[in-house]
């Protein structure tokens, strides 16, 4: 859909991006960025910087960049005219009535297209289950103890056995091929059209807003395997949604239950504990962790007890405490999962069980334990260690204090020992950790200026014209020898006629505006913000920062000419361009 540029920067400028990803993204000041855990690939150490002077965003680690605009679009999935009315909406803006451009009608016609099918596929699969040749599916739902108002509020279905019954159904409806292989639902290839989905119990997967995105599938009877999600799509992004999240989201509990699948989360529902939520067939993801951050500020974890599902327990925790999120772990033995306990004990002693559930870190201190024989004393001085090795991790003193007092008590470790162990172990720590951060910095220098002198070509222009932006009272002599036609690179010089015109007309160049005109490709987007990223290290002096963008300068001027040599045919000109070319190695770059 199209909008005025006015209408654009409004929106834009009305929504401040570091209030906004605040509510995606645990954002921690440094200097005068805001940095994070990069939303949009796993990562441990934060390389998502939030610049608001500059209102954009860029991750050193996977490159990906943008405005506020382009935020909401790759975090949320949303087309160009959803995260308009999103972020409009937020800042009280009403929208005029726009016209789409092309690309932006055939995206939103697509995704439309596959929200459509989607919902033909879930209510052909429910229409299924309640036939004769769905029984066989509907005999196990019903000995799983689901009542009829839980399978219709879920929307759960069946796939046929023939697999190509979908497909059929589908095309009478009038949906292309094309269509279909999209929406993840059909495989189209040399042998042929076949269902993804035959033969299983489906439970449709939902977003937020109820709208089916895609499917699960549990097979009946054998086969592998035993579990099958859609792939992703257009629509469907299994590490940024959550089974259940459509009904938990409007709970008035204050925190989520982690499950690990389907059943859990449905026989939780059905029990009355409506905010239960569960990963879709992946590993639990940084994305998962701040999708519920929006909706809760604690978590607690229900996976099943067995050593598999401890260990899922365990990789999930840090990752929602990075989030921000208050995490515990509840307790379901000798039962294996929340479906198995609920049916043996019932919905009030699983409360039970909730409001006993324990603390993530002595959760991870109990896990430890089961791993050291305390009959043998060297075992056990061994598991002293390693707690005293974890609670050192704790950089706030009053909270490690109170972990100490509770690890100590738990596990009847004399209090004083325990604090002189931790103690000694955290003054070698911060050693070590010193010695291995000045090393690190010391090779990331040399490594980042060995990147700035080998770079080439297209780091110069990104340099040249992040300073510019930057710096325009001190760009004038670089502007003038430097014309829009150096930056030979398309994306580059198309921020250069932006830069250039505002500077011309007594405007500060603003790069979150810039990058409006880059919000349909991803990837020039990303490199749009990779150039308002590029600077030159604070550990340079002034003299020798000079001297490095005299130089790009001078290397980008330099290759342009050369460009110009091998096009020219005219005499007189070539002549002119080589003089030029000649002068150039000894002229004076300054910086005003």
């Amino acid at each position: 859909m199209y909008y005025p540029d006015e209408v654009i920067e409004e929106v834009r400028t009305k929504n401040d991006i570091v209030s906004v990803i605040s509510q995606y993204v645990r954002l921690t000041k440094r200097g005068g960025n805001y940095f994070g855990v990069c939303p949009f690939h796993n990562e441990k150490t934060p390389s998502f910087s939030v610049s608001p002077g500059k209102q954009m965003y860029y991750c050193f680690g996977c490159g990906a960049g943008g405005n506020v605009l382009t935020f909401v679009m790759q975090y949320e999935n949303y087309t160009f005219t959803e995260a308009m009315q999103n972020l409009a909406e937020r800042a009280g803006i009403t929208l005029p009535q726009a016209e789409e451009t092309e690309e932006q009608k055939r995206q939103a016609d697509l995704r439309m297209r596959l929200l459509e099918v989607n919902k033909m596929a879930a209510r052909y699969y429910y229409y299924q289950l309640r036939t004769p040749a769905g029984m066989h599916a509907m005999e196990y739902l019903k000995n799983r103890n689901l009542s009829d108002e839980t399978m219709q509020k879920f929307g759960l279905g069946y796939s046929l056995m023939y697999s190509d019954a979908l497909y059929r159904y589908l095309k009478q409806k009038g949906y292309s091929d094309e269509i279909l292989d999209q929406s993840g639902l059909v495989k189209i290839d040399e042998r042929g059209p076949r269902d993804r989905f035959w033969n299983r119990a489906m439970f449709p997967i939902m977003d937020v807003n109820s709208r089916v995105i895609g499917f699960g599938g549990r097979v009946m009877g054998e086969g592998e395997p035993k579990y099958l999600n859609s792939p992703e799509t257009k629509l469907f992004d299994k590490s940024r949604n959550l089974y259940g999240l459509n009904l938990a989201r409007t709970s008035r509990r204050p925190y989520f239950l982690l499950c690990e699948g389907y059943m859990d989360v449905i026989a939780l529902h059905q029990a009355g504990f409506d905010c239960a939520v569960a990963s879709l067939g992946t590993s639990f993801t940084p994305g998962h962790a701040l999708l519920i951050k929006r909706y809760v500020t604690e978590v607690i974890i229900t996976y099943d007890s067995d050593g598999a599902g401890q260990k899922a327990a365990l990789r999930a925790i840090p990752i929602l405490k990075n989030a921000g999120l208050s995490v515990r772990v509840l307790n379901m033995k000798p039962y294996k999962d929340p479906d198995e306990f609920i049916c043996a004990l019932g919905a009030e002693e699983y409360q039970k069980r909730i409001d006993a559930a324990i603390n993530s870190f002595l959760f991870e201190t109990d896990t430890i334990r089961m791993r050291y024989d305390f009959s043998n004393p060297e075992k056990k001085t061994e598991f002293h260690r390693e707690v005293a090795a974890r609670l050192t991790e704790f950089t706030d003193e009053l909270e490690r204090d109170n972990y100490m007092e509770a690890v100590a008590a738990r596990h009847q470790i004399p209090l004083s020992a325990l604090r002189e162990m931790v103690n000694r172990m955290g003054g070698r720590r911060i050693v070590t950790e010193t010695e291995a951060e000045e090393q690190s910095e010391a090779r990331e220098l040399r490594s980042k200026r060995k990147k700035e002198k080998d770079e080439g070509l297209r780091g110069d222009q990104r340099l040249l014209l992040n300073f510019i932006t930057s710096h325009p009272e001190r760009s004038h002599s670089l502007r003038k020898l430097l014309s829009v036609e150096c930056y030979t690179d398309g994306v580059y010089h198309q921020i250069a006629e932006m830069v250039y015109a505002d500077l011309d007309a007594g405007r500060a160049p603003e790069p979150a505006a810039v990058m409006n005109r880059f919000l349909d490709e991803e990837e020039e987007r990303n490199q749009v913000a990779a150039v308002f990223n590029t600077s030159l290290s604070s550990d340079y002096t002034e003299e020798e920062q000079e001297k490095i963008l005299a130089e790009a300068a001078r290397r980008v001027k330099r290759s342009y000419l050369d460009q110009m040599v091998r096009k020219e045919t005219d005499p007189v000109k070539l002549q002119q361009i080589i003089m030029e070319r000649a002068k150039l190695e000894s002229l004076h770059i300054f910086l005003d």
